[in-house]
């Protein structure tokens, strides 16, 4: 069976205009290929413009569709106020949000300054707040209806997670928006939902995350009762339907896409309790020579 194979119509999101944070690279970047690929408008930011220069330019070289590149820190709401005002001079309204922008650390709780804790919080929740909060208002204001916000999220949103504490902290307080604004906004026209992936390898989040061998020391497609991992495929085949108007009727869910894999056993990284102290400093030792290359 062939998992890379497109699922919906070409023009499926013909006319849609969608924003997706954290569209440049990963997992938002293979969603957004596709986003393109079936006719949408895509609007792409993070915080590096030359990366997302790039990205822009091989997609929209791929698809032949329009993708725009706009610097945006989401944990600040001007920024976002202004990214949302580039996005309506390029394409007039936005349909979709696709909040997909995300950070983590593995890592012992104990072990994370304060600091490290709230970046993670600031860039999943906050930065989900704030372009939740920015373009929900400008719908409202303008009475633009039909309108969707699809957010990435994960199966220790519900369950918890052990060393990746900031992470699961973060992801169930954007469930929790997502389904309390599904009934909140529904009667604007704005519809709610989210995705819960389990393993999606993205080199960089992965490399990362477990930098050298620990990818192979810590296979998480052995947790998986499917024994593998996900396919990009999938996932944007899965978000494209979401934010498609075949899905008008859902409002308020939480779809996991994981073979299985939360069932099996929660908590996506409690197989760390594995690793010893020592492990723990040669690890952090890794992710520092990362960050300098």
């Amino acid at each position: 069976m062939d998992f890379k194979k497109k699922m919906l119509r070409d023009d499926a999101l013909e006319g849609k205009t969608i924003i997706v944070t954290g569209g440049g690279s990963g997992l938002g970047m293979s969603m957004t290929r596709y986003f393109l690929e079936l006719g949408a408008n895509v609007v792409i930011t993070s915080r590096n413009l030359e990366k997302l220069k790039a990205s822009a330019k091989t997609l929209e070289e791929e698809t032949g569709g329009k993708c725009l590149p706009v610097q945006c820190d989401v944990r600040h709401y001007d920024e976002v106020e202004h990214m949302i005002e580039q996005a309506h001079t390029a394409f007039g309204e936005v349909d979709v949000l696709l909040n997909n922008a995300a950070g983590n650390f593995i890592s012992p709780t104990e072990r994370l300054s304060a600091n490290a804790f709230d970046t993670i919080i600031d860039i999943v929740l906050k930065g989900s707040k704030n372009c939740t909060l920015a373009l929900g208002k400008y719908w409202i204001d303008k009475k633009q209806t039909n309108k969707t916000v699809l957010s990435i999220v994960t199966t220790y949103a519900w369950t918890g997670s052990g060393y990746v504490v900031p992470s699961a902290t973060a992801k169930a307080g954007v469930l929790a928006m997502t389904r309390s604004l599904a009934v909140e906004w529904a009667k604007y026209g704005i519809r709610f939902n989210a995705i819960a992936p389990g393993p999606f390898p993205t080199k960089g989040a992965w490399d990362r995350l477990l930098p050298g061998d620990l990818k192979e020391k810590f296979d998480l497609a052995k947790k998986v009762p499917l024994k593998r991992v996900g396919d990009h495929q999938e996932l944007a085949n899965l978000a494209a339907y979401l934010v498609s108007d075949f899905a008008h009727y859902l409002n308020g869910e939480v779809i996991t896409i994981d073979g299985g894999e939360w069932l099996k056993g929660a908590g996506q990284f409690n197989l760390l309790e594995m690793v010893t102290p020592e492990m723990w400093d040669q690890l952090e030792e890794m992710i520092r020579s990362q960050k300098k290359k």
